[in-house]
This record gives C-alpha cells, structure tokens and sequence, in this order.
C-alpha cells in the first residue's frame, strides 16, 4: 500500500517525459510539488549565494569591495557626486561651506607657493634679505589669522540665514581648513567658479 514505484516503472515514465516536448504551464493549473515554508525558501536562498569558502576567500572579496568603494569616491571627489561622497563632505550645509570658500580669493591658499619663496630668501646669507623673510612670514600670518577670522563670521551669519534648522557643527572649521589648500588640490573639486556666489 505504501510502497515505492519500482525502477522500472520509474525509469518508464522519465522516458515518456523526455519524448513529449514541454509545454508552458498554465498558471492556474496546481504546481505539482507543494510551496516552500519562507524559512526553506530563505535558506535555499542563503545556500545559493556566493559566501566564501574560507578567510583567505573572505579577505580578498572585502579587498575588492572596499577598493571599489573607494574608486567611488575617488570619482565622486572629482566630480562631486553627493552619493559616494565621504560622511564629512556630504550634505547641503557641507556644500554650500565649499562653495562658499571656492567662490573667492583667499590669502591662505598662497601660504605655500609663499613659503617656498621665504624659505629662499632665507637661505641667503644676506642678513638685509633675511630681515625681508622674516617680516614677510610674519605678515603672511598676520594675513591668514585676519582672512579665516573674516571668512569665520561671514560664513557663520550666511548658515544661520540659509540654514536655520539644520547643524552647523563643524563646518566653519571644515571651510577655513580647505582655504589652506591650493585651489586646484582641493577635493572635492571646486564646482564654482570665482565671483560666482553660491
């Protein structure tokens, strides 16, 4: 009563099957086989994923997630895409503060091709000339503290306008520390143009 088909008869009915073409199931006709529980179903699916066969597996597929993290934000950093952009570059606040430091001409930015050229003038043995690079490190301090002061309150009363009800957290220091980079090292890139205000 509860016997299995035998072989035979098991084997004969494959055969039948494999000569008839398969025809479309109708969709309302039953299935033939019962439908899986979810918790069966989500563990066939978790079997058929790819999961790494040993650390040495694992370790290298998060190498190549992360360097494609990072290639996106490479990309992102050039083109300004705020999707792939790090946590502390992303946000409308976080923008406005970049563009607002892209738009103008910053005596920071100069500190460097400046210091090379002090250093120069220091390194002759002069002591006229030395005085000079002396008076003009001093200067271009004096310069840099006055101009991020400016651009400090500045910036500050434009976010409390713009942005009232959103965090200011952080994003005075985050625009002065990028006026201390050159224009064109700055990343992400600049998006505005000088005189343009954002």
């Amino acid at each position: 009563m509860f016997r299995s088909r035998s072989k035979d008869e098991q084997a004969a009915t494959a055969k039948v099957t494999a000569d008839q073409p398969q025809q479309p199931r109708d969709p309302q006709a039953p299935k033939g086989r019962p439908t899986p529980k979810r918790s069966e179903a989500q563990a066939h699916r978790r079997t058929r994923a790819h999961t790494p066969a040993n650390r040495k597996e694992a370790s290298k597929a998060q190498r190549e997630a992360r360097r494609v993290d990072m290639a996106k934000q490479r990309e992102a950093m050039a083109s300004g895409d705020e999707r792939y952009l790090p946590v502390r570059d992303k946000g409308p606040v976080r923008r406005f503060a970049r563009d607002y430091v892209d738009s103008r001409w910053c005596v920071a930015e100069f500190f460097l091709p400046m210091a090379v050229i002090i250093l120069v003038l220091t390194m002759i043995r002069v002591p006229q000339i030395q005085n000079v690079a002396l008076l003009l490190w001093l200067v271009i301090i004096v310069l840099i503290v006055l101009d991020s002061l400016g651009i400090w309150l500045r910036m500050g009363k434009q976010l409390n306008e713009r942005f009232p009800n959103e965090s200011h957290k952080g994003v005075k220091a985050y625009a002065v520390m990028r006026t201390l980079q050159m224009r064109r090292l700055r990343l992400p890139k600049p998006q505005v143009k000088r005189g343009e205000r954002p």
